[in-house]
């Protein structure tokens, strides 16, 4: 406990001297991490094949090994995403509102920096250079507890981030990572709520669960991905099989994957053969209602549980519906408020579905898969927030605010 202590205090030190970072100080500190990230990408690959070892012989499956991997390429887009978020305006210090009182109080609304934010992840290394980069340009100091799965990698990534920081004559302490794996320390960082400002899980339903009903500290919660592509009887077959594709398989251990499809009982029969076909190029096992067995008979029949699972794996569940309605209301019931996607010609169609479906994010014609804040222009995420209050969807760096009221008088006093 005395560890995480100093960790608190070290952060609560750093997070008053980061607030007072003029943009250009920051966005060196970020250029020279990405760089040295590149520059030292061959000991960071060696941390993590230590950690790919380890995750293979405990039997972890290929959906979480594919987020724990790293390579050249994938330490390069990190650093890239640190490279934009250099290049993105510093909102630090932006007047939000201004307003005049009727006694001659000036008011400011004025952006702020959180402070503290801790960060509980599972297998994702890049999520440390991520929430560094987010955390650093908005004046935030960042304490990340990473899943013993990763410890290797976040060690190597963090000790290159921290040097960077030294070399700029910033404090090493704006980010901070506890090492120690055991559960019990997790514990006892969600109840450090006199250092920590903030709380942001990112990981399973049960990681996020834990830190939601333990935590002492304010949490941010970030959702699972249990997302649906509708085929509408509108909808571009060869379109719909291509999107299909790409959200459940380009990768599929992510929380923007297509887990379920929902198909219009009109295309039936026309699409579900060009999709079963396109999917078993990847060996995606199906798992359909009955409507949708009598089409494809090789279909695992789907259970109720299926229609409410993250699979993360080369596993897909199959709906078929009468209407639009229909399949707004299944998307509703069983969704995670995270990503859903139509596949339509028909505009009012697609507004219906843009306007009722209850996510973060709604697509209409394009793959779940842009649901990430290096796609929507921010640099990198934080996470996607699924819940309503204070952010949702892919958190930037607004999200990694608050504000403060500046108030100017000239004698005033209350009567």
């Amino acid at each position: 406990m005395s560890e995480l202590l100093e960790l608190g205090k070290n952060a609560c030190d750093a997070k008053y001297v980061l607030q007072k970072l003029t943009t250009e100080e920051k966005n060196k500190a970020l250029q020279t991490a990405a760089n040295d990230l590149c520059e030292r990408q061959e000991e960071i690959l060696a941390a993590n094949v230590l950690d790919l070892e380890n995750g293979k012989n405990n039997g972890m499956n290929p959906g979480l090994l594919d987020r724990l991997k790293l390579t050249g390429e994938r330490i390069a887009q990190i650093a890239e995403g640190l490279r934009q978020i250099a290049a993105l305006p510093d909102c630090i210090g932006e007047t939000m509102e201004h307003f005049e009182r009727p006694n001659g109080l000036k008011i400011d609304k004025v952006r702020v920096p959180l402070g503290v934010i801790g960060i509980i992840y599972e297998a994702r290394p890049n999520v440390t250079a991520d929430a560094f980069g987010l955390c650093f340009k908005t004046g935030n100091a960042v304490i990340l507890k990473g899943g013993s799965d990763a410890i290797h990698s976040n060690i190597a990534i963090v000790k290159v981030l921290q040097d960077a920081l030294e070399a700029c004559s910033m404090p090493r302490t704006a980010v901070q990572l506890i090492e120690d794996t055991d559960r019990a320390v997790t514990a006892q960082f969600m109840k450090m709520k006199e250092y920590v400002d903030v709380l942001i899980p990112r990981g399973g339903a049960g990681l996020i669960r834990s830190v939601v009903e333990n935590s002492t500290i304010p949490v941010i919660e970030t959702g699972t991905g249990n997302c649906h592509v509708y085929v509408d009887k509108d909808a571009d077959v060869d379109m719909a099989v291509k999107i299909l594709m790409n959200a459940k398989t380009q990768r599929i251990g992510v929380c923007n994957a297509c887990e379920s499809l929902v198909v219009h009982c009109a295309v039936r029969d026309k699409f579900l053969p060009k999709m079963a076909e396109a999917l078993k190029t990847k060996n995606v096992e199906l798992r359909g209602d009955e409507s949708t067995r009598e089409i494809l008979p090789d279909c695992i029949p789907a259970t109720e549980e299926d229609y409410g699972t993250e699979y993360l794996d080369y596993i897909l569940s199959v709906k078929t519906v009468d209407s639009v309605e229909e399949a707004i209301a299944h998307i509703n019931r069983y969704n995670t408020k995270h990503s859903e996607c139509i596949v339509t010609e028909n505009t009012e169609t697609a507004e219906k579905f843009l306007n009722e479906v209850d996510a973060a994010c709604v697509y209409v014609n394009a793959s779940t898969r842009f649901t990430d804040g290096f796609e929507f222009g921010f640099g990198a995420e934080i996470g996607i927030s699924t819940q309503k209050l204070h952010a949702r969807g892919p958190m930037g760096l607004k999200e990694l605010t608050s504000y403060k009221y500046k108030i100017h008088g000239n004698g005033q006093i209350r009567r």
